[in-house]
């Protein structure tokens, strides 16, 4: 491989380690060219699959400021570089190692972490990105649906109670008058009439008792007037029949 080809290989690789979420290494010698398809086809936008060289792999990986994969670096390798959920890449080569047994996992990075094999296997066991996002939105969904259920159970219970109350009032309309449940008798509402006092009339208003106390007043004062006497014409110098006769005797 000529210098030229050997730098563009290496900066390559090295822009490949640091787009890259994570990368896992493998030993695929014994893998058939169709068999190395599958694997690419099973890790889909997940990771890409590439055959690499040791020598430009060190070089690479150090000018990306990876430098745990010197002792990993041994025999044939290949690269897995993770460019979506890392969860399911490692399922994905977890599955095709079972069935393809030539597949060996060296180790790996993840977040510029080194990863072993059984940190590997591990993360495969766990739950996809998809299913953990489909779960919390789930136990989000839950708690909605609870929360809604208690902010309306006070004003159901509320609705029910207008509903009895209004039934209850239907039936026996003497509740909305505060009474106490009972319809009122004839001899309730007569016990319930204001007494009327001594000479009074029912119904009376006050206009009716200003015109009667100003009649009374009238009637008394004409029926206080005495008869005017002869003596009293007399000083008065009235003429009355009294004294023209007085006169024309004289």
């Amino acid at each position: 491989m000529a210098r030229s080809e050997k730098a563009a290989a290496v900066a390559e690789l090295t822009d490949e380690f640091r787009s890259s979420g994570g990368a896992v290494l493998t030993d695929y010698r014994g893998l058939t060219v169709q068999q190395l398809q599958e694997l690419r086809r099973l890790l889909g936008d997940n990771a890409s699959y590439a055959v690499v060289k040791n020598t430009l792999t060190k070089l690479a990986a150090r000018a990306a400021g990876v430098d745990s994969f010197d002792d990993l670096l041994v025999g044939p390798t290949a690269i897995a570089f993770i460019k979506g959920d890392a969860v399911e890449a490692a399922k994905s080569l977890r599955d095709f190692a079972r069935t393809n047994s030539p597949l060996v996992i060296k180790g790996g990075i993840l977040d510029g972490k080194p990863l072993t094999i059984d940190e590997i296997a591990r993360m495969a066991d766990l739950e996809s990105r998809e299913v953990l996002l489909a779960k919390l939105a789930g136990a989000m969904l839950a708690s909605l649906t609870n929360a809604v259920y208690l902010f309306n159970a006070p004003l159901s219970q509320a609705a029910r109670l207008a509903g009895a109350l209004q039934a209850k009032a239907e039936a026996d309309p003497s509740i909305l008058a505060g009474g106490s449940g009972q319809p009122a008798t004839a001899e309730t509402a007569a016990a319930g009439t204001e007494e009327i006092p001594d000479g009074g009339v029912t119904g009376a208003t006050t206009e009716d008792s200003e015109t009667t106390e100003d009649t009374a007043t009238t009637d008394d004062a004409v029926a206080s007037d005495e008869p005017v006497t002869t003596e009293d014409s007399a000083a008065d110098g009235s003429d009355s029949p009294a004294a023209v006769e007085e006169t024309s005797e004289g």
